[in-house]
C-alpha cells in the first residue's frame, strides 16, 4: 500500500493513536468525509471540462491566423573579420 511496509504502517498508527487517543475515531471519520468531498469536487471539474471540450456548438472557435506572431529577425554572420580596436 503506497510503498509502505507493515512495520511503517504500525509505527504511523501508534503516533496516530498517541496524538489523538480517544478522539482517532472522530478524527478518521472526518478524514474520510474531507476526502469524500475532495473527490466530489474533482470529479465535477472533470465533468465540466468534458462538457465543455465535447459541447462544439456552444464552444466559441478561434482563429488563430489573425493572431500571427512576429518572427525576430534572421541571424547573418559577418561576412568581414573581426576588426581589432
Amino acid at each position: 500500500m503506497f510503498g509502505i511496509g507493515h512495520t511503517e504502517l504500525l509505527i504511523v498508527g501508534v503516533v496516530a493513536l498517541l496524538l489523538f487517543g480517544q478522539r482517532l475515531p472522530e478524527v478518521a471519520r472526518s478524514f474520510g468525509k474531507s476526502l469524500t468531498e475532495f473527490k466530489k469536487g474533482i470529479q465535477g471539474v472533470k465533468d465540466e471540462f468534458n462538457d465543455a471540450v465535447h459541447s462544439s456548438s456552444s464552444a466559441a472557435r478561434i482563429d488563430y491566423d489573425d493572431e500571427r506572431e512576429t518572427a525576430a529577425p534572421r541571424f547573418e554572420p559577418p561576412t568581414s573579420p573581426p576588426r581589432a580596436d
